[in-house]
């Protein structure tokens, strides 16, 4: 066998990540509800004076624009999935998606805020009936939506509650675009629920502050869950990931294995759903029989390395060598 025909044997694609076509396809029907919903609560909130409906909307608009980000980044992902450009994949378009509307979510709650504070400096005549109507629509809506994308976020894992993989096989937790969609959604489902209770309390007992004091409220755990979803996909998009279970998997095989190297320089990172790559350079005697080749081999009992990179140097006379 030629050099050249070797070198082909060796050649891989850096397509690390398979898409979630039935997700995407979800995510863009969910889009078209919540759109129609919120152009619905945001008119219904101005015109019946409720700021817990037009909190909603408001929220509900921020959802919008995040299933349309999350639709965008699946599209993204799929076209140029094997564009040479992107060394790794292009599975992160789909978690900067996921990471952007974290951050528009927080604008949109300090918007609810401010909106909910001066409706309690300054009230004003609120329409309790037609206001209940539009929430209790709104939420039907929310939990539509919720269930278009519930089956597909939560897949068959065996992987722990942070969403690292361990190889047995896909775990739709690994979507962070479908994570950031959903948590959209069922932030606007608890919002709807609030505006609900608000409005109920304000025509039952004559209490108008309740309305907004639940936007408040709303603001706040729309802020909180925002903060959640912009943490853990900027985990990714930093490479945070030194802490995940395969890292010490890749440990146990080098080290307490048959091999009996030292890792010397170890970096992991996420490249799809589940999917990692690492480079190492691991340390052995300059007579043991392991090449970097058997290292690779070695560590692909783990499915969730995807791109395996070792470089070996030998204690002796030895030359080092690199794969």
């Amino acid at each position: 066998m030629n050099l050249e025909a070797a070198a082909r044997q060796r050649t891989h694609h850096h397509a690390f990540d398979e898409g979630n076509p039935l997700a995407e396809r979800n995510t863009r029907r969910a889009l078209w509800l919540t759109a129609t919903m919120m152009v619905v609560e945001i008119s219904g909130g101005w015109w019946f004076n409720s700021m817990a409906v037009l909190a909603d909307g408001w929220h509900m608009s921020s959802h919008t624009l995040a299933l349309g980000l999350a639709v965008f980044a699946y599209a993204c992902a799929r076209r140029y999935a094997r564009d040479r450009r992107f060394a790794f994949g292009t599975w992160k378009i789909e978690i900067l998606g996921g990471y952007t509307s974290a951050i528009l979510l927080l604008g949109v709650a300090a918007l609810m805020a401010f909106q909910s504070v001066e409706r309690l400096l300054a009230p004003s005549l609120i329409h309790y009936d037609q206001a209940i109507a539009i929430a209790v629509v709104g939420l039907t809506i929310n939990l539509v939506c919720a269930w278009l994308l519930r089956g597909h976020h939560h897949g068959h894992s065996h992987g722990d509650d942070r969403g690292y993989g361990h190889g047995h096989g896909h775990d739709h937790h690994h979507d962070l675009n479908l994570r950031s969609a959903y948590v959209h959604v069922l932030a606007d489902a608890a919002t709807s629920v609030l505006a609900i209770v608000a409005l109920i309390g304000g025509k039952i007992w004559g209490a108008a502050w309740l309305d907004p004091a639940m936007g408040i409220v709303g603001a706040v755990l729309v802020s909180v869950w925002a903060w959640r979803l912009l943490r853990d996909s900027g985990r990714v998009l930093l490479d945070a990931e030194m802490d995940a279970p395969v890292v010490a998997e890749i440990h146990e095989v080098v080290e307490q294995g048959p091999l009996s190297a030292v890792i010397t320089d170890l970096h992991v990172w996420r490249v799809g759903r589940g999917k990692y790559a690492c480079v190492l350079s691991v340390v052995t005697a300059a007579d043991a029989d392991a090449d970097a080749d058997t290292f690779r081999q070695a560590l692909r009992v783990h499915d969730e390395l995807a791109h395996i990179t070792v470089e070996v140097c030998r204690i002796g006379p030895a030359s080092p060598a690199l794969a």
